[in-house]
């Protein structure tokens, strides 16, 4: 068991975490908006960054990402491009691993080509990783946006009438936690456990999560740790993000066997109830009561972040919300009924 294991490393003296102990590793397809803001906030803060191995594994970019990439590599030698043919996050870490990982690494930190990371964040993982002997350790996100709609999906992602309050977003206190925002692991455990299940293209993090609890690992959320992280910036960007999710997470029910919580519930339950109200209106009139009662919750909530930001973007707000909703549970509905063979 891998708790039996982290008792046995907890009675041995800590090792002094060397940069050559740690792997970094960035997926990425098609992000040269973002990719280089990236790399140089992975960059800053300690000087030690400079000799962390950062590998970005690209999936195929159609546009400047690699360009980008190979243009930073002058400055930051330690920097790596490698092809990651199958495009997906899951295959891109994996990959990484088995390439670079060698035999005196002892953890690998996952970073997103969408997040704006604080000064060492790399080795403030790895450290935490030392200190708690967890399998993983997961970190708040912060959503800021740049666009109008970015902002205003920053803004209502973060509450519960977003992500439904979970702990990752927006998380103010660390703790031992079931899921959050994957930032490092014990290179140890990601092998014993088989890293990540390349056949999820999205929540593959939840489901690698179950299969550390269902070993006995636990999972440390670092509230210190913070990242800023750029959300989808159109509706039709957002909805196919929400909906992959959805998908992802009907997979993961599927395979692991676990219900659902409540607050993944509710996006379902919202979506049916109004579907199932439009269906009954033409026999029923106050059957309007259920989606024009949800289109009231998200009036309201948009009316509410405006007046919080002061900001006309908040309008966005609940459009944002609304799109979430229906979009995740449209996915979880679509995987559940109607399957296919990779999430």
């Amino acid at each position: 068991m891998i708790a039996q294991e982290n008792a046995l490393m907890n009675d041995n003296a800590p090792v002094s975490l060397l940069p050559s102990m740690v792997l970094a590793v960035i997926p990425a397809l098609n992000e040269e908006r973002h990719i280089e803001a990236c790399i140089r906030s992975l960059m800053q803060g300690e000087a030690d960054l400079r000799r962390v191995l950062l590998v970005v594994a690209d999936g195929g970019s159609s546009d400047g990402t690699v360009a980008v990439v190979n243009g930073l590599m002058d400055e930051f030698p330690n920097l790596r491009l490698i092809d990651n043919p199958k495009r997906l996050q899951s295959a891109a870490m994996n990959l990484a691993v088995e390439q670079f990982a060698t035999a005196g690494m002892r953890y690998v930190v996952r970073c997103d080509a969408h997040s704006i990371y604080p000064g060492g964040f790399i080795l403030k993982v790895a450290r935490a990783l030392d200190h708690t002997r967890a399998a993983s350790v997961v970190v708040p996100m912060d959503a800021t946006g740049e666009t109008c709609f970015e902002k205003a999906n920053a803004w209502i992602v973060d509450t519960p009438l977003g992500s439904g309050g979970s702990a990752h977003r927006g998380g103010r206190k660390s703790h031992y936690v079931d899921h959050g925002h994957h930032a490092g692991f014990d290179l140890s455990i990601y092998r014993k456990i088989g890293g990540y299940d390349e056949s999820f293209s999205h929540n593959e993090d939840a489901e690698y999560d179950e299969r550390v609890a269902q070993e006995g690992g636990r999972i440390f959320l670092d509230a210190d740790i913070r990242i800023a992280y750029v959300p989808r910036g159109s509706v039709k960007a957002l909805a196919r993000q929400y909906f992959n999710y959805g998908k992802g997470r009907a997979r993961n029910v599927r395979k692991h066997g676990k219900r659902l919580k409540p607050r993944q519930a509710a996006p379902i339950v919202a979506l049916l109830a109004s579907l199932g109200g439009l269906a009954a209106a033409p026999f029923f009139l106050p059957a309007l009561i259920l989606p024009v009662g949800y289109l009231g919750v998200l009036c309201l909530a948009s009316l509410a972040v405006t007046a919080w930001k002061r900001s006309a973007c908040g309008l966005l707000a609940g459009l944002a919300s609304g799109v979430m909703h229906m979009s995740w549970a449209a996915g979880f509905l679509k995987e559940t009924f109607f399957p296919l063979s990779r999430a």
